[in-house]
């Protein structure tokens, strides 16, 4: 990346501080999704039901009452 890839989001506001926090999860998800796709990991029915039909999840309700 370069500089002027940045430029949109200081556009936006943000600061170096927060251009930091944006490039930590970018590559956190990065290194996740890698080490997911090393192990073979796939995702479950529900996951892969809601990216299809563009509803999301949510938690069964047994679940949700014992948090």
């Amino acid at each position: 990346m370069v500089e002027a890839d940045w430029q949109p989001l200081r556009d936006l506001g943000f600061d170096d501080v927060a251009l930091l926090e944006v490039g930590h999860i970018v590559g956190i998800f990065n290194y996740l999704t890698r080490l997911a796709d090393g192990f073979g990991l796939q995702l479950d029915r529900r996951t892969i039901e809601a990216s299809e039909t563009g509803v999301a999840l949510s938690r069964p309700v047994e679940q949700a009452a014992g948090d």
